[in-house]
């Protein structure tokens, strides 16, 4: 998008046409910014940095040379970001002394102008006025549309279920088609929440059972498939906006939520599966063999086929990237696995008979898993603040570059960094770090690193915590809510004093690219709030079935090694008319999105599942 210079000041009258072979062209998230200097006989220079940059160097915008006469400015055009607010500075370039400093929240495609002049008290006092010459679009706009839309979607279906559970609208239904069709519409998914059983497809007289031996928690699916068509969405790019998008450093944005919340589930899965195996008689050793089969089945496909690295070209083993999402969470299960299956027992009824502490008993139960944990938790606080790094102060969680005035440029990730630089090498971990956008960081940093791999295996066995509650008390819902509660509660005391309640100054930052500890208790926290929702709303209650979400949870991985391998296809991707539109953006990633569930239901019905 263009914009013209034939702006209008302020007073009205128009201003003087630049020169015509100067444009600035607006990409998404920018706004024009006109700086008028009128100062006579004083050069300037703009200064910008983002007011989410935390200690951030400010960043050269442009100079402006002094105006020649009173009443003829000379003028800059420059593009500024509306992602967040922006703090402008501006400094005779002459002396580097600052004139004068200004927040302001731009908006997308707004024109702006920012007038530098002496005010009427005095030559010596400069006053920075910004003016507003064309208002800027709603580029939230769209999210809120397809927020009313998923709305109006819910209460038109929740009311259709309501008519379906009257016994004089359905005696009205069956007046108009005949009885077969009726019942088959009833028992359908958006009928009776009982639907049919998750594993045969079979239609079941009730699914919600709390208390029932065997039968599978359709809450655990459910979030799951919440957390993964969250990632989906987020990987498709969001609608190109950044709450969509990883946080540059600090901080939490919606797509850093969904993989610990997925890691978190599949440490609840891992415990339940694992002991109605035991409970059927397989052996721990062929269970062991089926853990490293799968651990490393899961790392070759996040090496081999979903790997960001290819954006650099053809797969290289001289700069694959070795870290990643699958093959994080190929090491997360291999050890949660492996753990628990060391102290399982085929019948854990004798944790469920223990009186001793029987308000403890999922905790007293794993005695020995917890030490070994917290004995890991352990070792990523002693190399995280105690290793010595090379050019870095010890203990350092900053991400570098521009960040803390610029002072430590490469030691981005401080201990985590530098151990995966150390042993894996900048050419086999990630190229583009979130950090990059406001930090401008220029060291290779990965996210799914190995230190952070740590905090993952905490995270998981938290979740399998929350499998050992569902398992131990059931059919005794009172206690299972008492006890997420309690996890909830105590998850979020422990970030709380870790993080002091700032997204910067606390102890421990929530950070996703290190994945801290106070990230893992955060996440943590909301994960046993939400599962104590789902599972009340969905097992207990059988007010919502799960559905569409809890299709492409009983499909995790197939969903996710599909879109990432048919990210750029048709019908996932199109070519744009608007490549700076966050609303053609926004409808392009829904679609896929709602496409992949689309897949994960249609492989439900024909039982279609991808195991491995």
């Amino acid at each position: 998008m263009v914009l013209g210079y034939a702006l209008r000041a302020p007073g009205g009258s128009p201003q003087p046409d630049l020169d015509n072979k100067k444009h600035v062209e607006l990409k998404m998230d920018q706004a024009l910014l006109l700086i008028h200097n009128e100062l006579l006989g004083a050069n300037l220079t703009v200064y910008w940095k983002s007011e989410r940059c935390y200690q951030c160097l400010f960043q050269f915008l442009v100079n402006i040379s002094h105006g020649r006469k009173p009443g003829k400015p000379t003028f800059a055009l420059v593009s500024v970001s509306t992602q967040h607010g922006s703090i402008l500075q501006i400094n005779s370039t002459l002396e580097e002394k600052e004139v004068c400093r200004l927040e302001y929240k731009f908006g997308e495609f707004g024109n702006y102008s920012l007038l530098v002049k002496h005010t009427d008290s005095g030559v010596n006092e400069i006053a920075c006025d910004l003016v507003v010459n064309k208002n800027p679009v709603d580029s939230n706009l769209p999210v809120s549309v397809a927020f009313l839309v998923g709305l109006a979607v819910i209460v038109a279906v929740s009311f259709l279920r309501f008519l379906l559970s009257l016994e004089d609208f359905n005696n009205w239904v069956s007046k108009a088609i005949n009885s077969r069709e009726t019942d088959h519409l009833i028992n359908s998914d958006l009928g009776s929440p009982s639907g049919a059983d998750p594993l045969t497809g079979d239609t079941q007289p009730q699914t919600r059972c709390p208390s029932a031996s065997g039968c599978r928690l359709r809450c655990l699916d459910t979030f799951r498939g919440i957390a993964l068509i969250l990632m989906v969405f987020v990987n498709y790019g969001g609608g190109r906006y950044w709450y969509f998008k990883h946080s540059s450093w600090n901080g939490l944005t919606v797509a850093d939520l969904v993989f610990p919340w997925f890691v978190f589930i599949m440490g609840s899965s891992v415990f339940l599966s694992m002991t109605s195996l035991l409970q059927r008689g397989c052996s721990k050793f062929r269970l062991l063999g089926k853990i490293a089969w799968r651990s490393f089945l899961l790392i070759c496909i996040g090496i081999v086929i979903v790997n960001p690295n290819y954006c650099l070209g053809p797969l290289s083993w001289d700069k694959v990237r070795i870290p990643g999402v699958l093959q994080r969470l190929g090491v997360t299960y291999l050890v949660v696995a492996v753990l628990e299956l060391l102290f399982a027992k085929p019948i854990h009824e004798s944790c469920v008979l223990d009186r001793r502490f029987p308000f403890l008993r999922d905790i007293t139960c794993s005695w020995s898993q917890w030490l070994l944990v917290l004995l890991l938790e352990s070792i990523w606080l002693g190399l995280t603040f105690l290793l010595p790094v090379p050019g870095c102060p010890t203990g350092y969680l900053g991400p570098g570059g521009i960040g803390d005035l610029g002072k430590y440029v490469n030691c981005t990730g401080g201990a985590a960094g530098y151990i995966d630089h150390l042993l894996l090498g900048s050419d086999h971990l990630y190229q583009h770090p979130s950090s990059t956008v406001l930090y401008h960081t220029k060291v290779a940093y990965d996210p799914e690193g190995i230190l952070g791999t740590i905090n993952s295996i905490v995270m998981a066995f938290l979740g399998v915590q929350a499998g050992k509650i569902l398992s131990y008390y059931k059919g005794q819902t009172k206690d299972i809510l008492i006890r997420f509660t309690a996890w909830c509660c105590v998850l979020g005391l422990i970030s709380v004093a870790l993080t002091k309640m700032s997204e910067n100054e606390g102890f421990i930052p929530v950070n996703k690219n290190l994945w801290s500890i106070s990230y893992v208790t955060t996440l943590s926290a909301f994960a046993f709030f939400i599962l104590l929702a789902l599972y009340l709303v969905v097992d207990v209650r059988g007010l919502w079935t799960g559905a569409p979400f809890f299709y492409p949870g009983m499909n995790s991985i197939l969903v996710y090694v599909g879109h990432e391998v048919f990210e750029n296809y048709f019908p996932f991707q199109w070519k744009l008319e608007d490549n700076q539109s966050h609303k053609e953006h926004l409808t392009q990633n829904m679609v896929a999105t709602v496409l992949w569930v689309l897949i994960a239901y249609v492989l439900y019905k024909k039982k279609i599942f991808w195991k491995i």
